[in-house]
């Protein structure tokens, strides 16, 4: 496999890597550890992720309890929480902090099934951007005498292909995500 064709299919994995992470982020109406990793906590005079102070488990369908290690920073744990905008009110016994997730809204539903559609649009244009990028690669390597044209031809009809695999499998993991949203 020619290395331009190699150097495009790392990229639009790390893409479609972050497509998934992002998605992680977007809230369902069920409890996910997913949804605590990017909020940040004030902690020893650092800023610092939830999961890396506290255990976070999901003992039922939409309750979260995060359980702190050092129990002092409960209270940045819990004003982080607020301040994000998961739109969660956590409460607390001095030891574990337990977060309930309420059912979504059929109007908050829609509003996040469109911000799935937008970080999916976006992964789509990035895919498209890798795809020019590496035609361009191959246009050059070709210039040069570095390849053929016959060459030319085959490397970029495989970087189309790929190119399609990949839109289509951000379309599976923007429909699973929807799905995901739009459940009751």
């Amino acid at each position: 496999m020619n290395s331009v064709i190699m150097d495009v299919e790392d990229k639009m994995k790390k893409t479609i890597a972050s497509l998934k992470d992002g998605f992680s982020a977007i809230r369902t109406g069920r409890a996910s550890a997913a949804l605590f990793e990017k909020i940040r906590v004030d902690a020893y005079g650092d800023k610092q992720s939830i999961n890396q102070v506290a255990a976070i488990s999901t003992p039922e369908a939409r309750l979260v309890v995060i359980n702190p290690w050092d129990k002092t920073l409960i209270g940045e744990i819990e004003k982080a929480i607020r301040s994000s905008e998961l739109s969660l009110n956590p409460s607390s016994d001095g030891k574990i902090i337990r977060i309930s997730i309420p059912p979504l809204t059929e109007e908050r539903r829609k509003e996040l099934a469109k911000v799935a559609k937008t970080q999916a649009e976006q992964c789509r244009v990035s895919i498209r951007n890798i795809r020019r990028d590496g035609n361009d690669e191959i246009k050059k390597q070709h210039k040069a005498s570095a390849i053929t044209e016959d060459e030319e031809k085959k490397l970029s009809g495989e970087l189309q292909k790929l190119t399609g695999d990949y839109i289509k499998n951000i379309d599976d993991i923007l429909a699973e995500k929807e799905k995901e949203i739009m459940e009751v």
